[in-house]
């Protein structure tokens, strides 16, 4: 089956393609963005974890439940403002660079349909 079409109903249906994936693009560009930045701060605060796990307990402070679950939030603010600050560790960039990467060779893949009623034969 050939279909064929008029060139600026094709032109037409082009640029409307276009213009959706750059905006979907546009928009996953800053999720990717702000994704990368989660996770950069995750993996912070996990590193953070497990460099507090080989220090020893502080005796002199007595411990207990109230102390671990300040310590736990403490990290974690830590680990916010070491990913947010001054970039990073420079993770986020990369895995947003990778992302968006991924992201547009997904869109190029797609191809143009014709809509139900334009196609003749």
């Amino acid at each position: 089956m050939q279909i064929s079409m008029a060139p600026e109903t094709l032109i037409q249906e082009t640029d409307t393609a276009r213009a959706r994936q750059l905006a979907a693009r546009e928009n996953s560009t800053k999720a990717a963005r702000k994704v990368a930045g989660e996770f950069e701060a995750m993996f912070v605060g996990m590193m953070i974890k497990s460099m507090r796990d080989t220090v020893g307990k502080n005796e002199l402070t007595g411990g207990g439940r109230g102390e671990e679950i300040f310590q736990s939030m403490l990290d974690q603010e830590y680990a916010t403002a070491i990913a947010t600050s001054q970039g990073g560790i420079g993770l986020a960039t990369m895995i947003e660079k990778q992302l968006v990467e991924d992201a547009a060779r997904r869109t190029e893949k797609t191809t143009i349909t014709v809509p139900k009623g334009k196609e003749k034969e």
